[in-house]
Parts: C-alpha cells; structure tokens; sequence
C-alpha cells in the first residue's frame, strides 16, 4: 500500500470537502515533538472522546511540538458529529502520515477505509495508545488482515471487554503504580490520578505484558474517597500496561500503551493527562520530560460519561456539532446526559 509522509499541517487547518472538513488538524509549535504526526481517534457513545480528543490535541502540540489530527464519528449523511455511528469515523486516511495514533473508539464497525488505513498503520509496526473503551474499539466479524472487529482490543493493546469491576457511576478509580515500575520513564511525575468512571476488569494480561498502574476501587466517586476494603481491591485489577502487539498481516511488531482510564471526566486529573503525554514521547523513542506541561490550552468543561440514545439521540442533531467547533479558541458545552451523578470537581462554565 503506498504511504504518504511528511503531511504539511496549519495551525488549525479547515480544508473545504463538501461543507466542512471532518477533522481537525493543528500544526505543532516548537517543541521536541517537532515534525512527528499524532492521529487522536474519537467516537463512542459513552465517554465523550470527541471532548478529551481535541484538548489531548491541543496540548500535545501547543506545549510539545507535535503535529496533531483529530478524526470524529459523524452522522450518516455526514452534516454533524454524531458518536452514536458506528460506521461514522471520517479521515482514517490521516494514519498513512501518523506516526502515532490515540484511540478512544467504542465498538465501531470495520469500513473499507478503516481495514485499509488503519490496517496498513499497524502492519507498518507503529505505536497504539488507547484508552478506556479503547479495549472494546471495534465490534463485528469484519477481519483485518487476521484481527476480527471484536479482537482488536485484545490483539492490539492486550485486552477485550471483561466487565465493571468497580460500581459503575457509584466507585471511582484511584490509580497505584505497580511495584517496581516508579522510576519507569512513563511515569515521569505521575503520582496522583483519581477518576469517577470506575475499575474495569482485566484478566487477558500475561506476563510479557508490562504493568505500570493498578487500579484501587473507590467507595465515592470523591477524589478522597477511601480504597474499599476487601477482595475487589485484593489484588488490584491493572489500570496501564504496555502490551507488544503482532501485525494482522506480516511478522511486523509494534508498541502499545493501553489505560481503562479515560472518561472526559477522569482527564481533569493533571497526571492522567501526563500519563498520555509520556507515553507519546515513550513510544516514539523521545527523551520523557521529568515533568511534562499538561495545562489546558482551552478552558475544558467534560460532561459526565452516559449515552443519548433512543428517544435521546436526537441531541447530536440539534447540537450540529461539527469539527471546527472543538478549534483553538472553542469549547462546546454539553448537557449531561440523565440520570448523571452530581460530581462538583471540574471546571464548570458558569
């Protein structure tokens, strides 16, 4: 397959296709990270990755250097931003010119663009970080190369949907390095992550898997929250892990760093966006900052995890959310989906 390098990118560049371009590309400022090209990969239903995506985005190239691509699941017909698609991913194309991709995704389908892109990406040996539902990407019997839509998660990063090990939206997520790991270059000032979506459970590890992070259930989903007591945290389930995966065609190999953390919510935690930060420049063979620069480039305002579905799906519609609108400058807000717990420790737009 014929691969394109050295992709030139503005600063937030909006190139007419139709009506609007379907991804956002911002060009890096000076920085180590100068001339690589990051794809951040959004669309799920429940953890608003098209929220976290763009300030991950921005971050990695306003404070590091590098060039970062934004792709978003959109609406059949392709006017607006639409999570619930899971055909809608638009721009996989961007990986021909990545040299690292950011995945998000929740039980997408396999199109022919993602098996010929996204396959080649990985065929290539390039690095993988996901998060979250990033272990259940893809869903269906599609094969690419030899990974079925279902598999991806365990082939690629290490692990596949198990289950809530936590209470959902009742037990939170406090991380733990795992012993022997606190001088790993990952984790680089990374002392202190809670977030609200809870533990998942992790069983599919071996031990050529490297675990850096472990997971301690939370009894409130308050950042001070006590480590429940007993067997769900005896022994903690993994929480970040580096996993080396096989391509689906060839004898290639490549890298990936996978976390279950990743709700918009949980990236108010400075260190988990650190930890995303790291493993960029861990994985693309970059010098690990001691304390990498994690601010927000944009005042960011996550909503809590929960689906607009049914009756409810509507929303995306009327929001007509669409890819500029997550631009230097932007932050959209969005209403919480029902039934959200009140949770008072993020920034708010008043």
């Amino acid at each position: 397959m014929k691969r394109m390098f050295g992709l030139a990118l503005a600063c937030v560049t909006i190139v007419t296709a139709g009506a609007q371009e379907k991804w956002l590309s911002f060009e890096g400022k000076e920085g180590p990270g100068k001339g690589k090209h990051i794809v951040l990969v959004s669309g799920d239903e429940e953890y608003r990755s098209e929220e976290s995506m763009p300030m991950l985005a921005k971050i990695l190239s306003n404070h590091h250097g590098f060039n970062t691509t934004v792709l978003f699941s959109w609406s059949e017909d392709g006017a607006y931003i639409d999570p619930n698609n899971a055909k809608g991913v638009r721009g996989w194309e961007k990986l021909d010119s990545a040299d690292l991709m950011i995945i998000g995704t929740r039980m997408r389908e396999y199109t022919p663009e993602t098996i010929q892109h996204l396959g080649g990406y990985l065929n290539a040996g390039k690095p993988v970080i996901g998060f979250r539902t990033a272990t259940h990407a893809f869903n269906g019997g599609e094969t690419m190369g030899d990974i079925k839509a279902k598999d991806w998660g365990l082939r690629i990063l290490g692990e596949q949907w198990v289950n809530h090990h936590g209470r959902h939206k009742g037990e939170g997520a406090r991380a733990v390095i795992e012993t022997g790991r606190e001088s790993h270059p990952i984790l680089n000032s990374v002392k202190d992550i809670f977030g609200p979506s809870d533990v998942y459970g992790v069983k599919h590890l071996t031990d050529k898997d490297t675990i850096l992070l472990r997971g301690a259930v939370t009894d409130s989903l308050a950042p001070d929250s006590k480590n429940v007591e007993g067997a769900k945290n005896d022994p903690m389930m993994a929480l970040a892990w580096l996993h080396t995966y096989k391509a689906p065609e060839g004898d290639q190999t490549g890298r990936a760093l996978c976390t279950t953390m990743g709700a918009s919510v949980d990236f108010v935690s400075d260190d988990l966006r650190r930890l995303i930060v790291n493993g960029a420049y861990h994985l693309l063979d970059l010098e690990v900052p001691e304390k990498a620069e994690v601010s927000y480039v944009d005042p960011f305002y996550p909503s809590f995890f929960g689906f607009w579905n049914g009756k409810n799906a509507k929303i995306w519609k009327e929001r007509a959310l669409v890819a500029e609108d997550f631009g230097l400058g932007k932050t959209p807000v969005a209403p919480e989906p029902k039934g959200s717990p009140k949770w008072e420790f993020r920034p708010m737009k008043k």
